[in-house]
């Protein structure tokens, strides 16, 4: 199996040294862009049924700007709003731990399926949820799993809130809130 591959398998099965590993390797950027890209091309996919080609291509642009916004957030959040005294990370370090994290998106291809769309994108969300909390944990080392959670959270509320926003603004409402994370 190839690195790459290997780690997107390890950043799913939630292996917490796959996440040092990343955090310290800066050829890893490419992966981690990767991983994001693919994840939000799985969640257009999976979309596909329900939203039509047009559909895919907005779900798959909504994913990555929802991937931006909540990794920018989470380092402001991680980084200068709750920090402990031993965090220390570049931006890098966390973007290459948090596009790991997308890993568990890979599934939301499934949703193409439509009597499991809603469980694999709930499913998908959860474990995203949970990688992105190990990943900021590692990344910004964090000593208190709680704290990675709530900056997880708040990020993640923030997006969901911009994104509720923006689609109501455009008069959407088609397209599911929270395929962004």
């Amino acid at each position: 199996m190839g690195q790459f591959s290997e780690r997107v398998l390890r950043a799913a099965q939630l292996d917490v040294s796959l996440y040092e590993e990343v955090e310290e390797d800066r050829g890893a950027n490419m992966q981690a862009m990767a991983v994001v890209v693919l994840s939000a091309i799985a969640s257009g996919i999976g979309s596909a049924t329900q939203a039509g080609v047009s559909g895919l291509l907005i779900v798959t642009t909504a994913a990555l700007i929802g991937w931006l916004i909540w990794a920018w957030l989470t380092y402001m959040i991680g980084t200068k709003l709750l920090p402990e005294p031993q965090t220390e990370a570049d931006l890098g370090q966390l973007l290459r731990c948090i596009g790991f994290s997308s890993a568990p998106g890979l599934i939301r291809v499934l949703g193409i399926i439509p009597p499991l769309r809603g469980v694999v994108f709930f499913v998908a969300s959860v474990w995203m949820l949970v990688a992105m909390v190990i990943a900021v944990r590692q990344a910004l080392d964090y000593r208190s799993t709680l704290r990675a959670v709530g900056v997880c959270l708040i990020g993640w509320l923030v997006q969901i809130l911009f994104f509720a926003i923006v689609f109501l603004l455009l008069g959407g409402g088609q397209i599911a809130f929270g395929t962004g994370c």
